[in-house]
């Protein structure tokens, strides 16, 4: 995954200048784990690519006034999240599925099954949680963003984010407690 670095911020000043080849590098090298961390909040992959779009579209716009001091990638992610809350408001309804990934090699059909079982008790666990504790788990397991930044993205502290993360964590306890067992 792409990092805040020094190529973000010479990108970000061509796209202030309207340098159309400088956005789009900017889209290659952030559009990919953008795309991700939104499908796993809201659970639909078209509905993530047009947020993403959403964002991308908000970079270009607003890139003059981008401030340098902040990293790209956690000034992103947290334009990604607040249009993962519009799209929750806008819709009032949770979402139902979290991509999750397989485990690589050539298990068995039941074992594929029941994987694949497990793997929708976990969505549905995640998309269970409130928005916040879920967006949570998602930026620091899924997406692997450290508390740091996890916590500016959600704009709280790390206090605050550990509290989401520990909450978040003893609900999916709770209700995967038969997975476990």
């Amino acid at each position: 995954m792409a990092g805040g670095t020094d190529e973000d911020h010479e990108l970000m000043a061509g796209i202030a200048r309207g340098d159309a080849q400088a956005f789009r590098r900017l889209i290659d090298r952030h559009a990919g784990w953008g795309v991700g961390f939104v499908e796993r909040m809201v659970g639909a992959r078209a509905d993530a690519e047009d947020l993403v779009q959403t964002a991308f579209l908000r970079v270009w716009q607003g890139a003059a006034k981008w401030e340098r001091a902040a990293r790209f990638r956690t000034w992103f992610y947290r334009v990604l999240y607040n249009l993962c809350m519009d799209h929750f408001r806008a819709n009032a309804v949770p979402t139902e599925d979290l991509d999750e990934e397989l485990p690589d090699g050539q298990p068995s059909v039941e074992e594929r099954y029941a994987s694949a079982q497990r793997a929708d008790r976990v969505r549905a666990a995640i998309s269970a949680l409130p928005a916040r504790q879920r967006a949570a788990i998602v930026l620091c397991y899924y997406q692997e963003l450290s508390q740091a930044d996890a916590a500016a993205t959600l704009g709280v502290s790390e206090g605050a984010l550990e509290s989401l993360l520990s909450r978040g964590r003893e609900s999916l306890r709770k209700s995967m407690q038969h997975e476990l067992h």
